[in-house]
């Protein structure tokens, strides 16, 4: 029987690019140069440098490496910020925008030298974001999947609708679900490897696996690596097999 490639994935990285040079040294070293890598989205906001998460992986893209790009909601948060006229997440709660600290929109703006901070109009700070952003950064989140599969596994940022068939799941629940998702405990059609939801770390669910260990919050970025429906994180002193709880 043949052996299966390895696949690497990486949680919610929310502008840490320190950490993201962590990560991505680990699965060199594990895989090589040409590693295949999924990244699960989210990968600017209440970090301090998500300018320069983008450009790394904007030129990444640009260079061909064997990377694929899935969408996160604060992807699709700046994404619809970026265009006019503006638009904003209707799956929001009526008190939260992408520039509230809460969501750290404003921070994405602030490390491409936009004040985006209290006491400025929506419309000024998008103003001088247009001016700065560069437009391979809005190509880049504009051309990001919502999903990649293999024959056992299901890469998505968020989750799915348990019971729903793969492709017709809908975009606002593959960037957005939650508790229908997490509570559920019977098999999907694919073990789900997702972010989303911050957790102390990396968890074997049985049924999915979660990835985002709260690197927006400033906690270490989890990388993994995947041969058929076996997986393991990855450390600075090798792999760690990651089973169900």
């Amino acid at each position: 029987m043949p052996i299966s490639q390895p696949l690497y994935a990486i949680g919610d990285i929310h502008g840490q690019l320190a950490e993201l040079h962590r990560v991505l040294d680990l699965i060199e070293k594990d895989g090589g140069k040409d590693a295949q890598i999924i990244f699960l989205g989210d990968y600017t906001d209440r970090g301090p440098d998500s300018r320069g998460v983008m450009d790394l992986l904007v030129e990444g893209q640009a260079k061909s490496r064997n990377w694929t790009f899935l969408k996160g909601n604060h992807d699709r948060m700046f994404e619809w910020f970026m265009q006019k006229p503006l638009r904003n997440d209707p799956y929001l709660m009526v008190e939260l925008y992408w520039l509230h600290q809460r969501l750290g929109g404003d921070t994405t703006m602030q490390s491409y030298g936009v004040d985006a901070f209290r006491g400025r109009r929506n419309k000024d700070v998008q103003a001088e974001a247009l001016a700065v952003v560069p437009q391979s950064h809005l190509d880049f989140l504009a051309g990001l999947e919502l999903s990649y599969q293999t024959k056992d596994l299901f890469f998505v940022h968020a989750g799915i609708v348990p019971g729903v068939p793969l492709k017709k799941q809908k975009e606002e629940n593959l960037l957005w679900i939650r508790q229908e998702f997490h509570r559920h405990e019977k098999p999907h059609p694919k073990l789900i490897v997702h972010g989303h939801t911050p957790i102390d770390h990396p968890t074997h669910y049985g049924n999915r696996v979660n990835l985002d260990t709260g690197a927006g919050y400033g906690e270490p970025l989890t990388a993994a690596v995947f041969e058929g429906a076996k997986c393991w994180t990855l450390t600075a002193s090798g792999r760690v097999p990651l089973v169900p709880e």
